[in-house]
């Protein structure tokens, strides 16, 4: 987007404010498409979790997407957004049965990550097909907090645990129609990816009815000038050679499914937000912004690093500030950071805002959380609007006291 773009929509309908780029979502929903292009049977699934706007997914869905969702909540947005339930796969963690059941009723493809629910769904609902969430103990990324293939994860059933699998299935005669792995975020190193891959492949040889492969995803995308990137082209030749020559092998055309969140929608997200104070201390300059982590937590949950950028002076000399917010509490979005000159008033612009960032919002200190626009064929349409305070109370209950 330009910057000018930015700097209108900040000024129409103020701040701080989530912007997402249409153009950008759909050229990276058909870059990662096309790098899988000579693969018979391919399913990309979008992961609601990290944008889940019902604007976005249906967006989504004139793209051709699925989705992946984690909660019977996320289910329901999908259907709401137009979404068949033959085109989402519901994968939990650590939820009810109760609640794996209601998903079931809907029609959806449920994955299943533990034994216990597994032989629980599959002695009451033979029936119903489910795919089976390995975990294929390989680390991804090299953070605990975004690697959940890992031995000690607390996600999917171990390739150690394949016999009390097959036991499970034999004993209560369920339908396996899928296996699944997802290794974490950030993937930089292919080999590493398929190396994970080619455990899935020998987990899937044990069930003779699959539908599909679903290989997760954690692609890593560049959050500053010249950081580095997983290479979905080469990966995606790579991995596509396999995937033809296991169909060979397994005896028939299987769907290959990823599923895609932060790839899809990081880079086409911006954050917008106005510099209220700049302050000057013994040994910092702090620019101080109309947010704080209650909007945009992931520099102070994971240590992430988006690039800001002072859309308002973007010709200015460079200073180092450090960037904070309005919380009454820590709350850094980047130190020391090298930003062209910043006075009050000015619009500073998040890059890659449009995965977790929104979706991971609060209101804490009774903030309003943000509105957001979605830049749509060169226009700003609004989809969801700023808070207000009746927002903030309006599912409280007062007593008299």
């Amino acid at each position: 987007m330009e910057t000018n773009s930015l700097l209108q929509i900040a000024r129409d309908y103020g701040s701080p404010i989530y912007v997402y780029d249409a153009e950008k979502i759909v050229s990276q929903y058909k870059r990662l498409h096309t790098a899988f292009n000579k693969v018979k049977q391919v399913k990309i699934n979008y992961a609601v979790k990290a944008l889940s706007n019902i604007s976005i997914l249906k967006l989504m869905n004139t793209l051709g997407s699925g989705l992946d969702t984690v909660s019977i909540q996320e289910v329901q947005l999908g259907l709401k957004a137009g979404f068949l339930p033959e085109q989402i796969i519901y994968t939990p963690n650590g939820v009810s049965l109760d609640e794996i059941e209601k998903a079931a009723a809907l029609g959806v493809q449920i994955n299943i990550d533990n034994l216990s629910i597994l032989e629980q769904f599959g002695t009451k609902h033979p029936k119903t097909p489910v795919c089976i969430r390995i975990n294929p103990h390989v680390m991804a990324g090299g953070n605990t907090n975004i690697s959940v293939g890992h031995i000690d994860s607390k996600f999917g059933i171990s390739i150690h645990q394949i016999p009390h699998i097959l036991r499970i299935v034999e004993n209560t005669n369920m339908t396996i129609n899928g296996i699944h792995m997802h290794t974490g975020s950030d993937i930089l190193d292919i080999d590493v990816f398929l190396y994970a891959s080619e455990i899935l492949f020998e987990t899937a040889k044990n069930f003779k009815n699959l539908d599909f492969i679903d290989f997760g995803s954690g692609f890593k995308v560049p959050y500053k000038p010249g950081d580095i990137e997983t290479d979905i082209e080469e990966f995606g030749k790579k991995l596509t050679n396999r995937f033809n020559e296991f169909c060979k092998e397994y005896g028939k055309n299987l769907t290959l499914a990823f599923e895609p969140g932060k790839f899809l929608v990081s880079e086409a997200g911006y954050f917008l937000t106005k510099v209220n104070v700049v302050k000057q201390t013994t040994s910092t300059v702090f620019a101080q912004v109309d947010s704080g982590f209650n909007h945009l937590i992931r520099p102070m949950l994971y240590g992430s690093q988006h690039e800001i950028v002072n859309i308002s002076n973007p010709k200015g000399r460079e200073r180092f500030y450090s960037v904070v917010g309005y919380i009454c509490e820590t709350d850094t979005f980047a130190n020391n950071r090298r930003i062209n000159e910043i006075t009050e008033g000015d619009i500073l612009a998040f890059k890659n805002a449009g995965a977790y960032c929104y979706s991971m919002a609060s209101n804490y200190n009774s903030r309003y959380r943000p509105a957001e626009i979605l830049w749509h064929n060169n226009e700003a349409k609004l989809i969801r609007k700023r808070e207000t305070f009746d927002d903030i109370i309006k599912n409280q209950i007062e007593i008299d006291l």
